[in-house]
């Protein structure tokens, strides 16, 4: 999970071990319902919003939604995921982590805002922007069958 957020190997180790020391703190606070894995997760992705919150630059700005286009349907079902992974840290930091946390992990655009300190607005283009992105990167590959 933290690798979907910081693709740099120092940061994304300091960041788990930030994650995993949180988790030793709280273990008494750990009873027992729901998973383990779960809850463990929860702690640790607080510790990479932490993350990114600290070092990413977010600057407010008046955003124009565009309307999503989908991919051609052939050519997402030929990405392997390994493909995808690397596609999607490639894309900008800021734009990367809102892209990570409402497809993966299926947080809200207001949630995003009050995590990162952003407007919904602002996690609305950023999700936009990630996925136009993506088309494209996706579309220059050229994994089409030509008839």
């Amino acid at each position: 999970m933290v690798r979907r957020y910081i693709d740099h190997d120092e940061q994304a180790e300091e960041v788990m071990n930030n994650g995993y020391l949180r988790a030793f703190q709280k273990l008494s606070q750990y009873n027992f319902q729901g998973s383990f894995e779960g809850w463990l997760r929860k702690i640790i992705f607080h510790a990479v919003s932490d993350y990114v919150k600290q070092n990413s630059r977010y600057s407010e700005k008046v955003v124009l939604v565009e309307k999503d286009e989908l991919v051609h349907k052939d050519h997402a079902d030929k990405l392997y995921y390994d493909q995808l992974v690397q596609l999607v840290q490639a894309l900008p930091d800021a734009t990367r982590t809102v892209f990570n946390m409402y497809v993966m992990e299926g947080f809200t655009h207001k949630e995003i805002g009050n995590m990162l300190g952003i407007s919904e607005g602002t996690s609305k283009w950023h999700l936009s922007e990630g996925r136009r992105q993506l088309k494209e990167k996706i579309e220059k590959l050229e994994l089409h069958l030509k008839a």
